[in-house]
């Protein structure tokens, strides 16, 4: 096992290479970079996404370009730079980095990130760090309550509709998992505001935030209640929006399983309905539930919440990358990418390792990476 660890991880170095190339060469050719956007803001003409940009950077630049407004100018090969001095546009890249060929950043931002250097947000001037780690809590808080919640409804009835295949039960839980799977999550949070935050009925939840302003006043009791009872709304959006798929996997995992030939002999030695279903069944119908987990929850930390945070206006990481991606933040959407891409590689490996941890009969030693 030692060795097919070793080779894994061996492993996750081309194939994050991998990643970063090819995302890196496909922003290349998107348009309206940093440069573009910071044109944009000092002509007057971006869009704001987030509206939450410092300004620093743009009222710098501002500055420099009408210091050098008497400089001669010249066509660019970026929109809207026309008309603004060739030496400002050169300041500008010379920012951002830009004077430098493609290879050479490719390069240093990766040497960088080796070292977990994760450089300065384009234009929210503070640490990649720090604002990963500010938006984390909010991000963590929704997916932990969310695979957890998951997974205590679908395992359940996931096993008791492969148990009860084909019965009243099986047919109406299945409508409302069609349902659920039918619907995305965002309608559902919604639809949820609608009814329970003061859109039209109830205000019973507070619709916005993951606490209240005056949460640091409150006692801790007061605090853990007040921090759950804004998570209530956007979590059950996203469970609604979520177990469908875990439900039917069980239930599929587990029907395979009790179709066995070795569920019909140990049900010949006199055992119990019980004792099969969870002295034998379980065990190897749990398998493909249990290696999916780590994949499972860094789908929900990290994307499947971004509707959901911009619905409840829950500043996580999820709403940090999509503001990035729209403001064409580079060092903030590739630091991003890099660690989520990271930590997506080793849950895997992790999700195989679970693979042996529930039944050592399989040895991945014996196998191919």
């Amino acid at each position: 096992m030692l060795a097919y660890i070793i080779r894994r991880l061996l492993l996750i170095i081309p194939t994050l290479f991998g990643i970063m190339v090819i995302n890196f060469a496909i922003v290349q050719f998107a348009p309206g970079g940093p440069v573009e956007q910071l044109i944009a803001q000092i002509q007057g003409t971006a869009v704001d996404p987030t509206a939450r940009f410092s300004g620093g950077t743009a009222d710098t630049a501002q500055g420099q370009g009408q210091a050098s407004g008497a400089s001669e100018s010249s066509q660019s090969q970026y929109r809207g730079a026309q008309g603004l001095p060739r030496e400002f546009i050169a300041e500008i890249e010379k920012l951002y980095g830009f004077d430098r060929p493609v290879h050479e950043r490719f390069a240093l931002m990766m040497w960088n990130y080796i070292r977990f250097d994760f450089g300065t947000s384009y234009f929210r001037d503070r640490s990649v760090v720090d604002l990963v780690i500010d938006k984390l809590p909010v991000s963590i808080s929704l997916g932990l309550w969310t695979t957890l919640l998951i997974y205590l409804i679908s395992i359940p009835l996931g096993i008791r509709k492969a148990v009860r295949d084909g019965s009243r039960f099986d047919v109406w839980s299945s409508t409302i998992i069609i349902i659920g799977n039918a619907i995305p999550g965002f309608l559902f949070a919604v639809l949820l505001i609608v009814l329970f935050a003061g859109g039209s009925y109830f205000k019973v939840f507070p619709l916005r935030g993951l606490v209240s302003d005056n949460w640091s006043e409150l006692g801790f009791f007061a605090q853990i209640f007040d921090y759950l009872w804004h998570m209530v709304l956007p979590v059950v959006a996203m469970v609604l929006g979520g177990f469908a798929g875990l439900t039917m996997l069980t239930k599929n995992s587990f029907l395979d399983q009790i179709n066995m030939q070795y569920v019909t002999t140990a049900r010949a030695k006199g055992l119990s309905e019980r004792r099969v279903l969870y002295g034998h069944v379980f065990r190897n119908g749990m398998l493909i539930v249990i290696a999916g987990f780590p994949g499972a929850f860094l789908g929900i930390l990290f994307t499947g919440s971004v509707l959901i945070e911009i619905i409840f206006s829950l500043d996580g990481l999820g709403l940090l990358g999509f503001e990035a991606t729209l403001s064409r933040d580079y060092p903030v959407m590739f630091a991003t990418l890099y660690v989520f891409t990271l930590i997506g590689l080793l849950l895997r490996l992790i999700g195989d390792l679970t693979y042996h941890f529930v039944d050592p009969r399989i040895d991945f030693e014996r196998r191919d990476v």
